[in-house]
């Protein structure tokens, strides 16, 4: 039924990476609590036989010059028949309603965020407690960031109100970004991921040759490491043009105790037209190995301790198009409004798979000759941002 559930959790974290760019261009800033703010944003992923979109409000309120509060919820509602649902399982629909509640705190030079995150969904509880600290140094030239955060999921299955499983995750972060000139600024981030419990799909299956017919196969529950650490390192570099405009990179490694090992490359533009109107745009180029225990087709039942065939958990590369525009009002005529931003954002994805299979290809294929898997995506971002 829900097979598709670590997919939509692979694209939130992607999300999240993103997410991750966008605010490290606000580490380099002078020591001050976020402003005010009300945004609401519409989200769409449309791509691989998904439709993830619902939206997002947060809104942030300052307690006095050294406090401010936020609130966030979000939502995904989602309908599957990605070609995992499509061959063991039928579409499904479900949705996803997450809530977040932060705290930053402002001494001096430093700030310190604490908040709390709970997602929920029909099979799947997340919780996440996660704690920061941002210390300026040498004058506003140089900022250190460090971070924890831990979390506790509940793993339940459709159908099956007996099953019941744990997973638990921590999460530590270092980072420091550095102004080099008036005009430019590099970062460097250091992430430590270490997940324990059951982290596979309860609904997620492998296949392995029919011992009575090799021209065809049959299916097993995965099985997954009950342990995983993860190590990523990033290195951003930010540079404004002298018209108007700037230009980022991007490197990112990453490497986990399942034998995944990736790489990310992202260059990005932004160009200001006038005070209002600003474009943006951005290429990324992601490639990864496959996890140890991944295979497409097994050779036999139950041929290995660990047995994976997640898409996600294969040989694979994707690139990313993004372009954008930005409207942006200082100083509007609206009653208490300060400052009000609207963006779009479109972001073209295409994945191609090296060694995952697809089995609902038409034609009459042996087991392990079926096509290699590929898909596009559309994400589509609307946000509407009000300062007061």
């Amino acid at each position: 039924m829900v097979v598709a559930a670590t997919d939509r959790r692979w694209l939130v974290r992607s999300g999240f990476l993103l997410l991750a760019l966008v605010l490290f261009g606000h580490q380099a800033m002078a020591a001050t609590l976020p402003v005010d703010n009300v945004d609401v944003l519409y989200h769409r992923y449309d791509g691989g036989g998904m439709v993830i979109d619902g939206p997002s409000v947060l809104v942030r309120k300052g307690i006095g010059p050294q406090v401010s509060v936020s609130g966030q919820y979000y939502v995904d509602s989602v309908s599957a028949a990605s070609v995992d649902v499509l061959a063991t399982a039928s579409p499904y629909e479900e949705e996803r309603n997450e809530y977040t509640f932060g705290i930053d705190y402002l001494h001096d030079k430093s700030i310190l965020s604490l908040g709390f995150t709970n997602s929920t969904e029909n099979d799947y509880e997340a919780n996440t407690l996660y704690f920061s600290v941002s210390q300026e140094f040498f004058g506003g030239m140089s900022t250190v960031t460090m971070g924890y955060a831990s979390g506790w999921d509940e793993v339940g299955r459709v159908g099956n109100d007996s099953f019941s499983e744990e997973a638990d995750r921590r999460n530590y972060q270092l980072g420091l970004s550095q102004v080099i000139t008036r005009n430019s600024l590099v970062g460097l981030d250091l992430e430590v991921v270490t997940d324990e419990g059951f982290l596979q799909n309860p609904y997620r299956q492998n296949r392995y040759i029919d011992p009575n017919d090799s021209t065809s196969f049959l299916y097993q529950p995965e099985r997954y490491p009950e342990t995983r650490t993860s190590t990523s390192v990033a290195l951003r570099a930010l540079y404004y043009l002298p018209y108007r405009a700037s230009i980022r990179g991007e490197y990112r490694y990453f490497s986990d105790t399942w034998g995944i090992n990736a790489h990310t490359i992202e260059l990005g533009y932004v160009h200001g037209l006038n005070q209002h109107w600003t474009l943006e745009g951005s290429v990324r180029y992601y490639a990864q190995s496959e996890a140890d225990f991944y295979s497409d087709l097994f050779p036999f039942e139950n041929s290995q301790t660990h047995l994976a065939r997640d898409k996600e958990l294969s040989s694979l590369s994707g690139t990313t198009l993004a372009v954008g525009a930005v409207y942006e009002w200082k100083q509007t005529s609206l009653p208490g409004i300060d400052r009000l931003q609207f963006s779009l954002l479109l972001d073209w994805l295409n994945f191609d798979y090296d060694n995952f299979r697809d089995v609902t290809a038409a034609g009459d294929y042996l087991p392990g000759e079926e096509p290699l898997y590929s898909f596009d995506a559309l994400v589509t971002r609307a946000s509407l941002i009000l300062e007061y």
